[in-house]
């Protein structure tokens, strides 16, 4: 891992969001997020946003929509918890407060 290139990156835009398939509880994103932090916190103007797959089982080819990340939970992210995107209206419920929500249901 190059830390050395995301380092740069977080100095120049003082913002970092990590994005996977990966189930997001457990992720090495978050591995990622905790050393980026470390390494860089005073250049940080925002919390360091993870997004990555539900924390269930991987359902049918079906339900492919409700567990992988999609572009709006990536967007919705940025405008919830990075940086709000002037004249944008999320799509899907991305705060830290449903991030909790979650947690506490196990998802």
């Amino acid at each position: 891992m190059n830390y050395e290139k995301l380092i740069e990156s977080v100095k120049k835009t003082g913002k970092l969001l990590l994005a996977s398939d990966a189930a997001e509880r457990g992720s090495f994103l978050h591995t990622v997020a905790s050393n980026v932090h470390t390494l860089a916190f005073d250049y940080l103007d925002a919390p360091i946003a993870v997004v990555g797959s539900r924390n269930w089982i991987t359902p049918a080819a079906e339900m492919e929509e409700l567990y992988f990340p999609q572009t709006e939970w990536i967007i919705d992210t940025v405008h919830e918890r990075i940086l709000p995107l002037q004249g944008y209206s999320p799509v899907t419920v991305q705060t830290t407060g449903e991030m909790l929500r979650k947690n506490r249901l196990g998802v």
